[in-house]
């Protein structure tokens, strides 16, 4: 299921036209194998934070990728343009699944999903006009790159409580934020592997540890070496460090029997 970027401009693309409207939610982009729209809520927070989220529906028997997708796939983007200004955005991820194609592991959904977004808007007050930009990948027997320009429009005067329910949605099937009590810690790094420490709640087991590498390091399958009544220990592999970069935390989601947390890990 790769899609090669050097093969990508070869490929046809669904591309979808900047369209007006109603205020927080823009039209249904389809393309075959599912549906994505961009739904925001009606009032940032007091940081000038607004919420949003891009809604994919997938078809029966489509999959799409979490941040990092392994061996395979290509990771969703999401670039906004709020008033003609470019904006921030922080992208969040349900807990992903494992899947094994046959041909090659990967992570990611095959369910439909809501991807949550933050917005740091560039000014106090709600822009009028959001265009976004989003590139991802869709896949049944073959991958799809799907490129679509979604587009609102919003008015402060109007609230809009079944947009604000698809962004609270959103943000609830989030993971939740780790702790020192549940949650993974990195204890030790090799140019070969990174060995990680996952402690768990009374009664809970690990299922899968998912862990996003960045620019700076490329990082593969987590293998659980051990498990105890209280935590698990992974050895995550090291794929290839980037020459010249500095060392950053990555981010990192533990599946468990009771439930998800994500977080970030500290290179040792």
């Amino acid at each position: 299921m790769k899609i090669a970027r050097s093969a990508l401009p070869a490929i046809a693309l669904a591309l979808c036209a900047a369209a007006q409207a109603h205020a927080g939610a823009s039209d249904w982009h389809h393309m075959e194998g599912g549906s994505i729209r961009l739904v925001t809520s009606d009032t940032a927070d007091a940081d000038g934070v607004l919420r949003g989220a891009l809604e994919i529906r997938l078809a029966p028997g489509w999959k799409t990728y979490w941040r990092d997708p392994g061996d395979s796939g290509v990771p969703p983007t999401v670039d906004v343009v709020a008033d003609g200004q470019a904006t921030n955005v922080d992208i969040s991820f349900p807990a992903p699944r494992r899947f094994d194609d046959g041909y090659s592991l990967w992570t990611g959904y095959d369910e439909p999903l809501s991807l949550a977004l933050a917005l740091k808007l560039p000014q106090a007050a709600v822009p009028t006009d959001f265009v976004a930009n989003v590139f991802l990948g869709i896949c049944e027997t073959i991958c799809i790159p799907v490129q679509a320009q979604l587009s609102l429009e919003t008015r402060g005067d109007v609230s809009h409580p079944e947009h604000k329910a698809v962004v609270d949605a959103a943000f609830a099937a989030l993971p939740e934020a780790a702790t020192e009590a549940f949650g993974a810690k990195a204890q030790d790094a090799t140019d070969e592997h990174i060995v990680v420490d996952a402690a768990l709640p009374e009664g809970a087991r690990a299922v899968d540890l998912f862990v996003a590498g960045n620019e700076a390091v490329a990082l593969g399958v987590a293998e659980r070496e051990a498990e105890s009544e209280s935590g698990a220990r992974f050895t995550v592999p090291v794929l290839r460090r980037a020459d010249g970069k500095a060392k950053e935390d990555v981010v990192y989601t533990l599946v468990t029997t009771q439930g998800a947390v994500t977080g970030r890990l500290a290179l040792p």
